[in-house]
């Protein structure tokens, strides 16, 4: 990152980096400090330092190495207010060494080995992931409640209680051994496609994505599949994410108005992410282990060679649903259902699903669009409203208030 005129430093320069950098600030400040809360307050006091200081002194060489070494200050300032006069001296002289070694072990990354860290299983699934995706992604509850459908308090008292049960039960902050891995594989993967679905469609905003998040995710993806090369899921999760970030720039037009799949145009795709995403779904076919992840790319994979097979594309959802029946793969599947016998069948299959999904836009998403195509106008331009009025993106409203008009 290079240092920019002090008059062009502003607050979203400042967001941007907090972005870009959080995830990998907090796991660095864990690490060395072995408490969660310090090492975000402390990150946090950096930012706002940055905000004061950045417009004066212009953005510096290396934005994540002064966020790093400032929150570490901030911490030994604070070690020094706080701790004993006997303890504190030897505290601060240890958070001030300027190089921390690093641990070692077989996850080598702060940030995926973070991710391990609080996918101990002494914490229940919801909590392991809720926590992950506010210390890494840097997302607020409001995010995270909408990725897991369910209202913002119960995401803040899940990592409340998460942050407390690690303090009591003294979990330590260090690489677990290789043998324990497997055993939080399938919450670790579970946070890396929160993450990249985060930022394939923001929750908030007037970015329809945020590619730093797409970005992280397959970088630590990248890096799983090189730590545990005989999972099969993992190499599912990464194509998966692959195939997504290959149509990343098709997904919007040149004036940022949101660009469904069916009239992308496919010269547009990231055509080098596409092909190694397909080559990874041959590999994970070929293990005959077929897991969520590897269904989920092979349907992307699907995609990504138009004309798009939909048969084939619902007989996948039927499998996937035999993996994991949830309500959204169910919404997917009838959307699928809608392009392979028509928008009746698609509707009432949608129809089934309100008590799951009805506080969710793209229910009434693709409830208005299936209404459209069967030309009850009138209902459609209620569900395109619904579906509004539901989502925080203002690039997905935007589209969603434009169908609407059309009518």
């Amino acid at each position: 990152m290079t240092p920019l005129d002090r008059d062009g430093i502003g607050p979203d320069d400042v967001a941007r980096v907090f972005r870009e950098e959080y995830g990998r600030a907090v796991a660095v400040l864990v690490r060395v400090l072995g408490d969660i809360d310090l090492a975000e307050e402390a990150v946090q006091e950096a930012f706002e330092a940055a905000v004061r200081r950045w417009p004066e002194t212009g953005l510096p060489p290396s934005a994540a190495g002064w966020i790093i070494t400032t929150a570490r200050n901030r911490a030994i300032d604070r070690h020094r207010r706080e701790s004993s006069r006997d303890a504190r001296h030897a505290e601060a002289a240890a958070l001030h060494v300027p190089d921390v070694p690093e641990e070692e072990g077989a996850v080598r990354d702060d940030r995926l080995r973070l991710i391990f860290t609080c996918c101990h299983p002494a914490l229940a699934r919801p909590a392991q992931v809720a926590l992950t995706l506010r210390l890494l992604g840097g997302l607020t509850t409001a995010e995270i409640a909408r990725l897991f459908l369910v209202p913002e308090p119960t995401v803040a008292q899940r990592v409340v209680r998460a942050k407390n049960k690690i303090r009591k039960a003294r979990i330590p902050y260090r690489v677990p051994e290789e043998a324990d891995l497997p055993d939080r594989l399938p919450a670790v993967l579970a946070v890396l496609y929160l993450i990249f679905t985060e930022g394939y469609t923001a929750s908030t905003g007037d970015a329809l994505v945020r590619g730093d998040l797409c970005t992280e995710a397959i970088r630590l993806g990248r890096q799983l599949a090189d730590l545990m090369p005989d999972e099969p899921e993992v190499f599912g999760l990464l194509a998966l994410m692959l195939l997504g970030e290959s149509r990343r720039t098709a997904r919007t037009a040149r004036d940022g108005t949101l660009v469904p799949i069916a009239e992308q145009d496919p010269a547009d795709w990231d055509a080098t992410l596409a092909k190694e995403g397909r080559a990874l779904v041959r590999r994970c076919l070929r293990r005959g282990q077929p897991g969520p992840y590897q269904v989920q790319a092979a349907i992307q994979a699907v995609h990504s060679e138009p004309p798009t097979d939909w048969r084939q594309v619902v007989a996948l959802y039927d499998h996937l649903l035999t993996l994991t029946p949830t309500p959204m793969i169910a919404l997917n599947r009838a959307v699928a259902v809608g392009e392979l016998t028509g928008p009746a069948a698609a509707l009432s299959l949608v129809e089934g699903l309100r008590d799951a999904l009805g506080d969710h836009h793209l229910f009434h998403a693709v409830r208005a669009d299936l209404l459209r195509r069967l030309n009850r106008a009138d209902e459609a331009a209620a569900a395109y409203a619904e579906a509004a009025a539901r989502t925080g993106n203002l690039v997905e409203r935007d589209f969603l208030d434009r169908r609407r008009a059309a009518l």
